[in-house]
């Protein structure tokens, strides 16, 4: 029978291969004190043995499993704590495998339609048929909008395209000015006609999570970014008619009074 002083020790790194490590994990254990530090050979080289391996292997079964290293003491007691702590670990593991679910069913969009990468999930189908203008818009209004106001922004570009509505994407930049005040005639009322069909969609106050300020920052800047000034003096001659026949239907309905 072998005595445990003619056992052949281990090092440092031989312990590490071992376990399937570095040498810095096990010095790294060795100051937490998860790992009891070993004897030392006489010329000072540190001398591992088989329970230095099977600690090391328990240690890194427990954080294979998403143990934290300071939760390995409490989870090796078996008490109610270390209960507690494993179950809250299949809670979060739970959720990221349907985070990484979910992913996965993106990306099979993304491979299916390469248009739909910059796209928010749920407007994925949409791709194909929306400019890219529209959907850098769509991308930089889903950080500002809530998901009630995105479901009716989505609704309202499921319907067909216009005529009218693929004209204006086509706008040249140097278009003249009987052109945009034409075409922004046309726009008016097919414009107020949304906001009574999706009245969220006509107050970003109310259909932002984010401050009011924020929100038009984010709108102002989108309209700048992705409309070329043919476009931005359309929707601006859209928003003078829209006013000014606001003001007229007041005044009449004041007069009526």
């Amino acid at each position: 029978m072998l005595e445990k002083g003619l056992l052949v020790a281990w090092s440092t790194r031989q312990l590490a291969e071992l376990a399937g490590t570095t040498t810095k994990t096990v010095r790294h254990y060795h100051d937490l004190g998860l790992l009891e530090e070993p004897e030392r050979a006489s010329n000072g080289y540190k001398r591992y043995g088989v329970s230095h391996l099977v600690r090391l292997l328990r240690i890194r079964r427990m954080t294979d499993l998403g143990v934290a290293l300071a939760d390995v003491p409490m989870v090796e007691s078996g008490d109610a704590k270390a209960l507690q702590i494993l179950r809250h670990l299949d809670v979060e593991l739970a959720a990221d495998i349907a985070r990484k679910q979910r992913m996965r069913r993106e990306l099979a969009a993304v491979m299916g339609n390469r248009a739909a990468l910059d796209m928010p999930p749920e407007f994925r189908t949409l791709a194909d048929d929306l400019p890219e203008a529209q959907r850098s818009l769509l991308l930089a209004y889903s950080s500002i909008l809530t998901p009630e106001a995105m479901a009716v922004l989505r609704e309202q570009l499921s319907g067909p395209r216009g005529d009218l509505e693929a004209e204006f994407a086509a706008l040249a930049e140097d278009a003249p000015e009987e052109v945009r005040q034409r075409l922004a005639e046309r726009m008016a009322p097919e414009v107020r006609q949304q906001h009574r069909d999706h009245p969220a969609l006509a107050d970003l106050g109310a259909s932002s999570y984010r401050e009011t300020a924020v929100a038009e920052s984010v709108v102002v800047h989108a309209l700048i970014e992705f409309h070329n000034r043919a476009h931005l003096d359309v929707l601006r001659r859209v928003h003078a008619i829209l006013f000014e026949d606001d003001t007229t239907e007041s005044e009449s309905s004041d007069a009526r009074e």
